[in-house]
């Protein structure tokens, strides 16, 4: 059973990951999907933001990731996202989904390609 969550969807963040030079270069945006679980019955009830993990704080770990260091990979970035998440935040597990809006593939004609990951605090 899914446990309570904090849910970021559709952060926008502009870099330079890739594995063709150009992208290194020029960058591109990317979207980014955070559910973080985390037991919300102690802030439901206090209703203080001192009793819960910041969506702002949240926002602010993806954003260092995804305008900061160049990857190769979109793998790489989840990753390093939900590492982030995991040891900077008391969350008991993250869902990072990470887009590339019209990855550069000659000839094609593609929304976004994406990754989807689950890390558990135990798997980290």
């Amino acid at each position: 059973m899914p446990g309570d969550r904090i849910i970021l969807q559709g952060m926008r963040f502009y870099g330079f990951h890739g594995v063709n030079p150009e992208e290194n270069v020029q960058g591109q945006s990317y979207v980014v999907d955070l559910e973080a679980e985390v037991d919300l019955a102690w802030p439901g009830r206090t209703d203080s933001v001192d009793d819960t993990v910041s969506y702002s704080h949240l926002y602010r770990a993806v954003k260092a990731i995804m305008e900061g260091e160049p990857r190769s990979l979109l793998e790489r970035l989840a990753q390093d996202t939900a590492d982030r998440l995991l040891a900077d935040f008391p969350l008991e597990a993250v869902t990072v989904t990470v887009k590339k809006p019209n990855p550069p593939i000659k000839g094609s004609f593609i929304d976004h390609a994406a990754v989807i990951i689950h890390r558990r605090r135990a798997d980290s």
